[in-house]
Formats: structure tokens, sequence, C-alpha cells
């Protein structure tokens, strides 16, 4: 399609993936490798982007940071849930992904998505566009300040769109990163939205300009807070066992991780998000009264942090 709002998105998401794994791969001390790739004619997508992954850091264990525009024949099913009438539509769907693992547990997991698709009508007109995104914070230890400190800089972000917009997305993001099969959070929450149309185009791409703009303040001075923290290998086998449950969401959830897997995208990109290291134990219970407990009984439950 080739579009002035496909080339406009674009430019803008480049330019956000280099501006954050530049601040990553400064607090770390160690660079992010970038690794270019371009879909193989004849494969169900074509297209291109640019995976940039951070192993073995200092700072973090594993960052992976992944722009893709790609373009296809016929919208998968995890696209066309609440758009049945594009259904088998071609499209173009581009955005950055990013999901950083620290190697300190005291330093919560974050991810963060913008994204925006743009559909053929099979009846023809116009191209249809439509966002999503937003970013959630998964801690092995929770800290309120931490959580506040996320959620009002999220707030802060989407205040000039609506007083409608925070509330709205940060009960979806709730919604959203839950496992049903567990009935449990994923983590402290965020803000989630997709689909997302109601402001056209210009409304729907500055807000989701805020949104990825704002990730830096959002997450970078928790990590500065934290980061510094003693810890054994008690915290370290309890991370890795709360990891165990972002695999799970990932993998059994994240609508994403389908349209990726469903649509044929690069495998190796779409699970950039994967951690490095992770464990299961059978029916693993905290004790009462431990901060691993208060993880489970405070943070992981749906709460207002402002």
């Amino acid at each position: 399609m080739a579009t002035e709002p496909v080339t406009r998105m674009r430019e803008y998401l480049l330019g956000l993936q280099q501006r954050i794994t530049s601040a990553i791969s400064e607090i770390d001390g160690k660079s992010f490798l970038s690794d270019a790739w371009e879909k193989a004619p004849g494969e169900p997508l074509q297209g291109n982007g640019v995976t940039q992954i951070l192993e073995g850091g200092e700072v973090f264990e594993r960052a992976g940071c992944g722009f893709s525009h790609v373009s296809g024949a016929k919208l998968p099913p995890s696209a066309t849930q609440h758009r049945p009438e594009l259904t088998g539509a071609p499209f173009e769907a581009l955005g950055v992904s990013l999901v950083f693992h620290p190697r300190n547990p005291y330093v919560p997991t974050v991810h963060m998505n913008v994204r925006m698709i743009s559909a053929q009508p099979p009846g023809g007109g116009e191209p249809v566009s439509w966002f999503g995104g937003g970013m959630d914070l998964t801690p092995y230890y929770g800290f309120e300040e931490d959580a506040r400190h996320f959620h009002r800089t999220c707030a802060q972000a989407l205040a000039p769109f609506g007083e409608d917009k925070y509330p709205r997305f940060k009960a979806w993001c709730d919604e959203y990163f839950c496992l049903r099969h567990r009935g449990e959070q994923r983590g402290i929450g965020g803000i989630f939205y997709d689909d997302f149309s109601e402001l056209g185009f210009e409304g729907g791409f500055a807000l989701t300009r805020a949104v990825g703009d704002a990730f830096l303040h959002a997450y970078l001075p928790i990590v500065q807070r934290r980061v510094g923290t003693p810890y054994g290998e008690r915290e370290r086998q309890f991370q890795l066992y709360r990891r165990g449950r972002y695999v799970e969401f990932n993998l059994v959830w994240d609508r994403g991780t389908h349209f990726g897997l469903q649509s044929g995208g690069r495998t190796e990109s779409i699970l950039l998000s994967m951690p490095p290291l992770v464990r299961w134990a059978y029916d693993e219970r905290p004790a009462p009264g431990t901060p691993e407990h208060r993880l489970l009984t405070e943070f992981l439950v749906p709460r207002d942090w402002l």
C-alpha cells in the first residue's frame, strides 16, 4: 500500500526503537546486536524489520526490541476479532515490541508495544487503519513507589487525549494481562489498547506516539532505583519461577504472538520476548508473611495505583 500514514508510522517506529535501545545500552554497558531481516519471496508475509537483542549484559540478562513492517494477502483471525468485515482483507502491519528481562530479581521485567494495522476493505475504498499498544510491568518483588510511578507516567501520557483514556486502558490492561487458566495477573499492569480508531488517524497516531515516548520515563527510574539491591539464591529462584508465568502468558494468551505465528511472521523475532532462563515447579506456594507471598496477595491483583 505504501500510504502516507504507513510511511509516517514507520519513520516514527524506527526512531523510537533506536532511542530506547541506545538508552538501555548506556545503562547496561553492552551494545545490542542489530539483526536486519527481510522476508523471502513466496512466503505468506512480505516485508522487513530490525531485531535488536542484548544478551548476557550486566543489568539485562536478555533485552529484545524488534521493529517489523510486513504485508499479507489476508488478515489472520487474531486480527479480526472485532472487525469481521475485514476478514481476508490484504493488510500491512508495523510496530515496535520490546521485553526486557533484568538480571537482578528486584528489577521488574517490562513489556511495551506500539503498532498499527492498515487493511484494504475487500469491497474497495480507502484503507482502514487502527492502532494498538501499551506497556505493563511485571515485578518479582513488589514496591508501591515503583507501581505508582509507572502508572502515574502512563496516566500523564494519556491525559491530553481525554480523562477516560487512562482508566479505560488501565482496566483493559488488567483484563488482558491475566493468566485466565490460573486466575492470576501477570504483573501490576499498566495500559493496553487495541483496535483503536475512534480518534481518526491523526488522533490515534498522536496517542500512540505519546505512549511510545513515555516508556523510558516510566521504566528507567525504577531500574536505577533497584539495580543495586543485593540478592541471593532465594530471590533468583523465585525470579526464575515467576518467569515461567511470563512464558505461559505469551504462548497461551498473547494476541501479538498468535498474530505473528498465524500470519507466517519471523519466528525468531516473534519469540524475542522469551526469558533466557526459567523454571517450573509443581504447585509451589510462597509461605505467608514472606516478600514472595506479598507479591501475590498485594501486587498481582488489580489495584488503583494512582
